[in-house]
């Protein structure tokens, strides 16, 4: 199945990027790094990934949203997770992935603490080591 993809500008530089449909090993992971590829590229280093719409995450796309947070952080930039369904966020507790990327119940909930567009550090929260 071919994921869907709808962005969001909440600011300059902020993104909310709704994905629809299953993600599973293969090219449905690699859909979704493309699409944070191009965010980067387009200078949008802020995203909140809005998982309301997405149905299955294998363990191939939890790493590929750990791979998503690596490659923003490394551009100055971060990660957020909104509005994941119970299943999906069942898998981000028993993985820890939320422990590492932080997650929202909501886009609006995520998007405060970002800091403003062009100040040093992404995000208010405590880089986790």
């Amino acid at each position: 199945m071919i994921l869907a993809f709808a962005r969001t500008e909440i600011a300059p530089g902020l993104i909310a990027l709704a994905v629809k449909g299953s993600i599973h090993c293969g090219s449905e992971c690699t859909q979704l790094e493309s699409e944070v590829d191009k965010l980067i590229e387009e200078k949008c280093k802020r995203v909140i990934l809005d998982l309301s719409s997405v149905t299955t995450m294998d363990s191939a796309a939890i790493g590929t949203v750990v791979r998503a947070l690596r490659k923003l952080k490394g551009t100055g930039g971060d990660l957020r997770l909104a509005c994941a369904p119970p299943l999906i966020a069942r898998s981000l507790e028993q993985t820890k992935v939320n422990k590492i990327v932080a997650t929202f119940a909501t886009v609006a909930d995520a998007a405060r603490g970002f800091a403003p567009h062009g100040t040093p550090g992404a995000s208010e929260e405590q880089t986790l080591s």
